[in-house]
């Protein structure tokens, strides 16, 4: 091959890459701007990246997509407590705060779920419609923030410090920052629409 038709391929190579990387990058760019507003804005970014064909520039798409990530790592979390709970030589108090735990955890995910759903409606909703769409996920998302900081504050006292408090509330900050971004995701989106 010649060094001419060797720097010819080289040159369509580079043409080719930058070119997909181009048209690839403003659904990238628009994930990394809406997480800089976040609590958790590098969570956001790599939870959120792997969809970025999904969610494209849509803020919508992006508020319902942080709202599923949040849903698997509550379902993740539920699990947990269930193996938890299953655990031999828990204190009375231990087994007692992961059935709360458990309870409040199922709460959530049908708060989620709920949000979800509501979210798919909002094109086809204007107005105070639309307002009410809102502010029903708004309250959904915030009760989950709520319904975790209660879980945790049922392994509260000395005498609940340990390991099943320390890999509870480890689970449980995992999911707060999920829920935590994913609802300053749909604020973000309500006020924009």
């Amino acid at each position: 091959m010649s060094p001419k038709t060797l720097f010819l391929l080289i040159a369509a190579l580079f043409y080719l890459t930058t070119t997909i990387s181009a048209a690839a990058k403003p659904s990238s760019t628009f994930i990394k701007t809406s997480c800089a507003t976040v609590d958790y804005p590098a969570l956001c970014e790599k939870s959120l990246s792997p969809f970025a064909k999904t969610i494209k520039r849509s803020p919508a798409e992006l508020a319902r997509t942080a709202l599923a990530v949040t849903l698997k790592q509550s379902e993740s979390t539920l699990a947990y407590l269930n193996k938890l709970k299953r655990l031999k030589g828990l204190k009375p108090r231990e087994r007692a705060a992961i059935r709360d735990c458990l309870e409040l955890v199922s709460i959530s995910l049908d708060e989620i779920s709920n949000s979800i759903k509501e979210l798919k409606t909002y094109d086809r909703v204007r107005g105070q419609e639309f307002v009410r769409h809102m502010n029903h996920v708004l309250t959904w998302v915030s009760a989950v923030l709520t319904d975790e900081t209660t879980c945790m504050d049922g392994f509260e006292g000395r005498a609940m410090e340990g390991r099943v408090k320390s890999s509870v509330r480890e689970h449980l900050t995992s999911v707060a920052q999920f829920t935590s971004n994913a609802l300053d995701l749909v604020h973000n989106f309500a006020q924009k629409h």
